[in-house]
């Protein structure tokens, strides 16, 4: 699938890693070091913007390393990039470690995944189809 990329940055654009990879990393595009204290959260620019067809959505994921190594998470993970949208993708990350960390411009700092997905409409129906699992949620399923 072709999307349409517009660069503002001087960083080389989202790529996948391996052959095997759903999402590409995403880059800090800033003009000066950003220290994210413990607990801060700050929306970082990329200097990417895009253009989704129709019926498809970006996903904005945390990197697994920068959780693991910093705690360096997404608050609203995962961020959406709606198909109509052609801003600036910036993401909001947030320092959940207890050390400051800095991000740096060319640091990967998300990850970008394109899925597709149906729109939907409601019918409106007195009650639902009853499954074993019913109404149970938050754990009631156990652990096995």
């Amino acid at each position: 699938m072709e999307v349409q990329i517009v660069n503002y940055s001087h960083h080389p654009l989202p790529a996948y890693a391996t052959l095997g990879a759903s999402g590409m990393d995403l880059r800090a595009f800033i003009h000066l070091p950003i220290r994210l204290a413990p607990r801060q959260r700050m929306l970082i620019p990329t200097g990417i913007s895009i253009a989704l067809p129709q019926g498809y959505e970006g996903q904005i994921r945390p990197r697994s390393g920068l959780a693991l190594h910093h705690g360096i998470t997404l608050l609203n993970s995962p961020g959406t990039i709606d198909e109509d949208y052609r801003g600036e993708i910036k993401i909001l990350l947030m320092n959940c470690g207890d050390e400051p960390f800095v991000v740096q411009d060319g640091d990967r700092i998300a990850q970008l995944v394109v899925s597709k997905y149906e729109s939907i409409r409601w019918t409106v129906v007195p009650m639902l189809d009853q499954t074993d699992r019913g109404s149970g949620g938050h754990g009631s399923t156990g652990r096995n």
